[in-house]
This record gives C-alpha cells, structure tokens and sequence, in this order.
C-alpha cells in the first residue's frame, strides 16, 4: 500500500502477502535449509530410507534424493527450487542429486552467517561464482583418465553409484549387467550414449539374483493366437506400424445387400484381402511379426497356420528398440516389406515370467538397443532396484562419455575446499569471505557421510583434512573402518561430470535465492459466495505456513 497526500493507494491486489529485506531472505534460506536437511541423511552407504506416502495411500521407499524430492508435496517457492536442483542434475548426470541439494542448502546456511556481518548479497553471490568457477579447476585437475576398455574401473563407478541403494548383496553382479549393457548400446565415433535404448523391464517374483541381461529385447505382451509357435529360431522379424485388419472407410458409406450370394462374396473378398495381407508377410520370409495396432481374428488364424509369431499392439516405444536391437526397419504398410527390411535375432520365445506371459527376442548380432530384467520379492523391491540400476547405467555411460572420475567418499570435496581456502587468500577483499563460506560448505559432504555412518564429523574432517594436507588427494572417509583411506583402492570413486554438475547446479540455486529481497504472493482466489459478490467469510484469502502462496 502507497500513500499520496494521505489518500491510501492499493497496489496489490487485496489479500496479497508481501515479505522484503532480510525476512524475505531468512524464509526463502530456511524454506531451503529444510528440504536440504530432509534428504541428508540418506546420503552415503550407510544413509537411511525414506518412505512416502501419497493421498492414495501409496508407498514408494528410496533413498534416491530426485526421487524423495519429486514425491514429497512441496508448498514454498523457494523450497520448489531446490526440487529443481534434483531433477536437473538427475536428467544431466543420473546420480548426485543428494549432493546437489544437501550443498545449495548449505551454501545458504554459511550465507546466512554473512548476512548478519552486513555483507551484501550480491558480494557473496559474486563471491560464490568465483568459487564455483575455481571449484570446477580444481575438479579437472585432480580428474583421473579412464579408458573405454578399462571395465574394472567402470563397475567401481556403477558399484559406488549403487552403494546404499539396497541392493547390497549381489551389487557385483548388477553392476556387470550395467557396464555390459551401456558398452553394447554405445555407438562407435558417436560421443552422447543414449541410456534410454537400455529397457528395463521389471517383473516381482523371484530374487535380485534373477536379474538377468537379455541381448536384445523383453516385451511384456503374449502371442495373438495359441496355435503359434512358441518359440522361433534364427527369426527373422518384420516390424508393422499398420493395422492387419480391414480398413474402414474414411467416409460414412452404406453398402446395399439385396442377395445372399451378395452377403457371402463380399465375405469373401475380405477374407481373400486378409489371407494377401498375410502372404505378405511370408513371402517376405518372416517368421515373427510384430504389429504396432490391431490384428483381425481371421489373420490371427493364418498366422498361425502359416507358422509365425505374432504380437500385436506393440509401443511406439518398443518398437523403436526392436529396430536397433534387431537391425530392422518399422514399416508403415505391408506393401514395402521386403527381405533386406527384417530384423534377425538368434530366438524369439514366449515366456512365463512372475505369473504372465513375455516375449524374449534374444541372441541379436551386435543389438544397439538391449533390455535388463529386473526380479525382486515385492514391488518396492523392483522399483528401487530400478532406481540404483538407472543410476548405475547413466553414470557408466557419463564416464564413458567424458573419460575422467575423481576419488568419492568425500575426498574431492576436502581437495577442493583445501585449494579453495588459499585461492580465497589471493583474490581478497569481501569477496574472499564468500569464498571461505564456499569452502566451508563443501565440506558438508564428508561432513554428512560421517554423521550418517554414525561417527564424530569433527574428527573425521580433522583426519581428512591433515591427511590432504599432506598431499594424499584421494583420501576420503571410509565409512566402515572409519579412518581416512585411499579412496581409488578402496574402489570408491565417481564421474567427474557427477561432481562438477552437482557443485554448478547448487551454487546457481543458492546465489539466485540469496539475491531475492521481496517476495509478493498472490491472495488465493476463493469462489464468490451464492447471492452475491463481497469477501469469503473469514476475511482474505489464506496464506500457508511458510507466508507463501501459490506465485511470487
């Protein structure tokens, strides 16, 4: 509200919430310092789980921070950001979303602490850039070189990413099936590996130990017809984006039958157009066909007279896998299908998988498209497999993709806040005690492990950090012993792109919620009472608790 010649003078609209200066900033820093604290503790091996639960009553247990963050029903603005923190770093890099989080809310705790020194908000802002630029060296400095062929370093990289994820027992075994299938789908001369041509296709029943890796692909549909074969070798497939059904017409159209003979003629015809469709497909020599649409009962019986597999109402999706896996092309008619265009796999087989029928296309000739079948006891069991199994493959394909990693275990970070202390010494001025802030905050990765594995935090960055001032940059904290280790022969070590996007993404968030001072919500519009206009009863539209409303 404004005041001209004492006439008040309404600007925002009635009922709107505004909050400036410091009260802004200390609201948005603990919206933020809250969801930062929310997924700290699942940080490490020895993190904990969180479980979740929606208004429908359903479960889902992880502690896969993106994950945690996407599920939990989040109000405050500010508190929304640091959501985005997650899922970006999960889109980019897969893993480290956790870090990315726990870090920007830290970089704005140690904020904090500056603000009540006078120090103004874009000076640190200033200063946290600097850092964040210089954190980035010194990360690229202190990166190993890692080679396409070197397997054994890339399962410790997809065994690290896996860590805590609940799949403890038989890690070594999924994190094989990871390297195995990221090495299959990447593409020579081609830099970027898409991680969505591996499908992973989950199914309850069993053990994690039945996860299996299948050279080509899974799909969860059933032949159309019983009397199909229920396996074919040396298939050839041929993939239809076309309905093998008779078209109607475009138009409405009536079509006048005065004579029975009439009736059974024009049966007839469909049954002949039906039968050419069918003869198609064989004479073209396949022997597995896969149909995007529908199939007519009455081809289904050819089909399988004629001894091919069919599968009916296939995704887009899929269908795109079976190409690359097979070699095949997806032709949108019947008419182009010709012998060059089919696909080849070893064996086409129908299984029982966990109580439902599937059908394996296995043995494919150098398939750039590859499933991965996960079992587990229940389903929270499969999805969080699911989850430390996608990690596992976009962190393999990241350090395939950039061939650096760096030692894990909190070692990068106690490296880089060491550095980032002199670097602060040389730059000066105001700027420098944003710098140290930086530093400072970084630490709150081994910081984290160390509380989460139920040690004394003090001591043990006591420990790491003499032990990198004795020039040891990979000692981080192992967490079982409780001492400071050799990070890369203890085999705990991480893509460098996982590090550098972690400390990018959270200092951009935390400069960019330092510098809001004012923070104007909207009043929520409530519906106007029968009868009339006038207020809601009870007066303004309500505010949550966080003093935010649904825009700022």
């Amino acid at each position: 509200m404004a005041q001209l010649g004492g006439t008040p003078i309404l600007v925002l609209k009635e009922g709107s919430e505004r909050t400036q200066g410091r009260d802004a900033q200390s609201r948005n820093i603990l919206a933020a310092k809250t969801i930062a604290n929310a997924v700290k503790s699942t940080l490490g091996p020895k993190g904990m789980d969180k479980m979740l639960v929606d208004s429908m009553g359903d479960v889902v247990i992880t502690n896969d921070g993106a994950t945690i963050l996407k599920e939990m029903d989040i109000e405050h603005p500010a508190a929304k950001m640091m959501v985005e923190i997650a899922k970006t770093q999960d889109a980019e890099v897969g893993d480290g979303t956790t870090t990315a989080v726990v870090l920007a809310g830290e970089l704005l705790k140690r904020a904090e602490g500056l603000l009540e020194q006078e120090v103004h908000p874009t000076l640190i802002a200033a200063g946290y850039r600097l850092a964040g630029e210089k954190a980035g060296d010194i990360l690229n400095g202190i990166g190993y070189d890692i080679s396409p062929d070197d397997s054994e370093t890339l399962k410790k990289i997809a065994t690290t990413s896996m860590t805590g994820k609940g799949a403890g027992t038989v890690r070594e075994m999924l994190t094989e099936l990871a390297v195995d299938a990221v090495k299959m789908v990447a593409e020579e001369g081609v830099k970027k590996i898409d991680v969505d041509q591996i499908k992973l296709e989950k199914k309850t029943g069993g053990s994690i130990e039945d996860t299996e890796l299948i050279t080509g692909m899974v799909i969860d549909k059933e032949r159309v017809h019983p009397g199909m074969p229920k396996i074919v070798k040396d298939a050839k497939i041929a993939l239809i984006n076309a309905a093998i059904e008779i078209e109607k017409t475009e138009v409405d159209a009536k079509i006048e039958i005065t004579a029975p003979e009439q009736l059974k003629s024009f049966l007839e015809e469909e049954e002949k157009m039906l039968k050419n469709m069918v003869e198609k497909v064989e004479t073209s020599g396949a022997n597995v066909l896969f149909c995007q649409k529908g199939i007519d009962d009455l081809a289904q019986h050819y089909l399988s007279k004629k001894g091919i597999l069919a599968v009916r109402r296939v995704k887009e999706s899929d269908m795109k896998k079976l190409a690359s896996a097979t070699g095949g092309k997806v032709l949108t008619s019947l008419e182009e299908i010709r012998p060059e265009d089919l696909g080849k796999a070893g064996v086409v087989e129908e299984k029982k998988i966990g109580g439902d029928d599937m059908i394996f296309v296995e043995d494919c000739k150098n398939p750039k498209a590859v499933s991965i079948l996960l079992r587990g006891g229940t389903t929270h069991v499969v999805d969080e497999l699911e989850r430390g199994m996608n990690d596992a493959l976009q962190v393999v394909a990241v350090a395939l993709e950039d061939n650096k990693y760096v030692a894990g275990g909190g070692a990068a970070e106690v490296e880089v806040a060491l550095k980032l202390r002199d670097y602060a010494v040389r730059v000066g001025g105001r700027e420098q005690l944003a710098i140290q802030a930086f530093a400072d905050a970084i630490e709150i990765i081994p910081r984290a492990l160390a509380e989460n594995a139920g040690l004394d935090p003090i001591d043990m960055l006591v420990a790491l950090r003499s032990a990198h001032e004795r020039g040891e940059k990979v000692a981080g904290l192992d967490v079982f012993k409780g001492e400071a280790t050799d990070m890369r022969e203890a085999g705990v070590i991480e893509p460098l792109r996982v590090k550098t996007q972690a400390i990018s993404s959270g200092m951009e968030s935390a400069t960019m919620i330092l510098r809001i001072d004012d923070v104007i919500a909207s009043s929520k519009t409530e519906p106007t009472p029968p009868g009339g206009g006038g207020m809601p009863p009870g007066g303004t539209g309500g505010m949550d608790d966080m003093g935010m409303g649904d825009e700022y």
